[in-house]
């Protein structure tokens, strides 16, 4: 399996003045969580030749990710200023340098493509054009994760979302996104309008309130389990971490599984939701992006 995106180090302020630093970036929080439930992923993205940059690739590999030859291709890793409130809930703020070179992606059953790497040029481009040409032989997973404060161009932004949605199999996407998106529909207009592009399988996380997903054969829920909230740094990228293992544990990876994603029965793909639901709740239980492992999701 191959994840390619962001990965950063996230400079985090809570709302009592503490400051740290802890890695991150949607798409390695992807792999993490995917290295963390024992399959081993790939994660293909843009890392800096200095100290930050060595933390990362620490933190990546300790959790069973392989980060892909070529990676380091930057002079400084990117940063992402998180601003704590009260509640956990985050803010953003960027200093970030993307791109990749597409043609050292290994082979993979699964891609994973969101975020920043989706939007952002250098690099936007042809992560799309990898995600075109994967399409033949691997499963396409996307999370849109849209950060406002980097985009310029919001229509550009909201076409290759909409691009990235039709090559996709399955799309899991937040609230928030959707409303940034398309402010003038509710969520369900939109999720539908999405699974009539092309994919087999929308999610849309609702945070606390939980998550529902849409397929052809129907619609299903997952309630979000009450626990004490540390922060919600990572939450979302746990939960598509854990949808992807959980598709994997169910067989439906692979472009020759397509028909039986598609053919998902209601009752697997909410069993399915309701773990990555616990999985997200272990993270926000915890500072920053810190996804559970198998062993520790087992016991919820």
């Amino acid at each position: 399996m191959l994840v390619v995106g962001e990965a950063l180090v996230d400079l985090v302020q809570r709302a009592d003045g503490s400051r740290h630093e802890a890695p991150g970036g949607s798409p390695a929080n992807v792999a993490l969580t995917l290295g963390r439930l024992g399959r081993h992923p790939q994660l293909l993205t843009s890392l800096g030749d200095d100290a930050r940059g060595l933390v990362l690739r620490a933190w990546l590999e300790d959790s069973g990710v392989r980060v892909s030859a070529g990676s380091a291709t930057g002079a400084h890793t990117s940063t992402a200023t998180a601003l704590l409130d009260a509640t956990g809930a985050a803010t953003y703020e960027f200093a970030l340098d993307w791109s990749v070179d597409v043609s050292l992606a290994g082979a993979a059953d699964v891609l994973h493509v969101g975020s920043v790497a989706t939007v952002i040029e250098p690099g936007a481009s042809d992560v799309a054009r990898l995600v075109e040409a994967r399409r033949a032989t691997a499963t396409i997973t996307f999370d849109p994760n849209i950060r406002p404060a980097l985009i310029d161009d919001a229509a550009a932004a909201r076409a290759r979302v909409e691009q990235l949605v039709g090559l996709a199999d399955v799309v899991k996407v937040s609230d928030e996104d959707l409303l940034w998106l398309h402010p003038d529909r509710d969520l369900a207009e939109t999720a539908a309008s999405w699974l009539a592009a092309g994919p087999a399988v929308v999610v849309v996380t609702q945070g606390g309130e939980g998550a529902f997903a849409l397929t052809a054969q129907g619609r299903v829920w997952a309630s979000a389990p009450r626990v004490s909230v540390v922060d919600t740094v990572g939450a979302g990228d746990t939960f598509m971490g854990a949808l992807i293992d959980g598709l994997i544990g169910a067989d439906l990876i692979g472009a020759d599984r397509r028909q039986a994603l598609r053919d998902v029965p209601l009752g697997v793909l909410e069993s399915i939701m309701r773990r990555s639901a616990d999985a997200a709740a272990v993270t926000v239980s915890r500072p920053g992006a810190d996804p559970p492992t198998r062993t520790e999701l087992a016991a919820v």
